[in-house]
């Protein structure tokens, strides 16, 4: 059974009994089908409970079973995996837990809980594969893209901010004031949000910026915007946000206010569109990666991975109720994308 730490006392608990250990490299158990069959312990931290993570860790799950297939070993997750609920506190215990179970590798998911797991592992150096970190150099989880010098490499989400703004104003010309929704703790959220500034700075056009750090913030923020009159709502790979948006979509919908965010995963919540990286493809690149780092790849010269942000999901419930032509949409938009999906509002996926 999955093992679960969310409750605030066994993270104290966790805090104050676990020390850490130093890395193994894998150990040899019994199996009943080959006895010498090698088990990898594999540790995977979720950031937070939310479409765009849960996607990823899914599918993080699936590729290691293939691999382990494949390889004839076993990566053991189910022991290993847990929710940060967005907790600094308990991510750091889910952490030190690990790290005494002499996991072999972590994958953290989302920067913040990159950060924590690069800070705890400085002394053991267990490799970390990173997952779904927008600015990992901005971050400072890596000194660079091709050589990230230490025990952590992984997979990045960058959004393509130009594009997605090209995109809102071939849909609609006429944009005179545009929402930004974000969250400040979020470093995924920080360069994106600078891009667009710039990008509508350039433009002549003005900005609103409203930002949450839980779901009720953020639906105040949105009240707001509305009540500002905004054309259009901006959210970059916000966790934050995208933990929000089945509770906020339909406050935009009715408002008319079509919301583009930077992954698909906000159009299956219910907004208008998503733009970015495929999360299922990134789940199993972030796999793949940790497997080559289980079997012999060194993480300091292991570059992250990037990925070619041209996949626009539209929510077509949410295009009809705000009001625009879903034909006409996908002409407008098709020469800024690698492809178009189509999907409609799903509470999880």
């Amino acid at each position: 059974m999955k093992k679960k730490l969310i409750t605030g006392i066994m993270a104290a608990m966790m805090v104050l009994g676990l020390t850490a250990c130093s890395n193994t490299s894998g150990s040899t158990v019994s199996n009943p089908t080959n006895s010498d069959s090698k088990t990898y312990k594999v540790g995977i931290v979720k950031y937070v409970d939310d479409a765009s993570l849960d996607q990823i860790e899914e599918n993080v799950q699936k590729e290691l079973d293939a691999k382990g297939q494949e390889l004839s070993v076993k990566f053991d997750y189910e022991d290993y995996t847990f929710s940060g609920q967005a907790d600094a506190t308990t991510i750091n215990s889910i952490v030190a837990e690990l790290i005494s179970d002499e996991v072999d590798v972590i994958i953290p998911i989302a920067t913040p809980t990159a950060q924590i797991c690069q800070s705890a592992t400085e002394d053991n150096k267990i490799p970390v594969v990173f997952a779904a970190v927008s600015d990992p150099v901005g971050a400072k989880l890596v000194k660079s893209m091709d050589a990230p010098g230490a025990n952590i490499t992984g997979t990045s989400d960058a959004l393509n901010t130009d594009a997605m703004f090209d995109m809102m104003f071939a849909v609609n010309p006429d944009i005179k004031k545009v929402g930004l929704l974000y969250s400040k703790s979020e470093d995924a959220s920080k360069q994106a949000i600078e891009d667009a500034k710039k990008y509508l700075d350039s433009k002549g056009v003005a900005y609103v910026e409203k930002t949450g750090t839980d779901t009720n913030e953020v639906t105040s923020a949105v009240d707001a915007l509305v009540a500002e009159k905004v054309d259009v709502v901006f959210t970059p790979t916000d966790n934050t946000i995208m933990n929000a948006e089945l509770t906020i979509y339909e406050k935009l919908t009715e408002a008319k206010i079509p919301h583009f965010a930077g992954a698909d995963s906000f159009a299956l919540n219910g907004a208008f569109l998503g733009f970015g990286v495929d999360y299922a493809g990134l789940g199993k690149e972030t796999a793949d990666m940790a497997v080559e780092i289980l079997t012999g790849a060194d993480p300091a010269t292991t570059a992250v991975k990037t990925f070619d942000n041209g996949i626009a999901t539209i929510n077509t419930e949410t295009a009809e109720k705000v009001g625009l032509d879903l034909a006409k949409v996908k002409e407008a938009i098709k020469s800024f994308v690698t492809s178009i999906n189509e999907t409609t509002t799903k509470e999880s996926f």
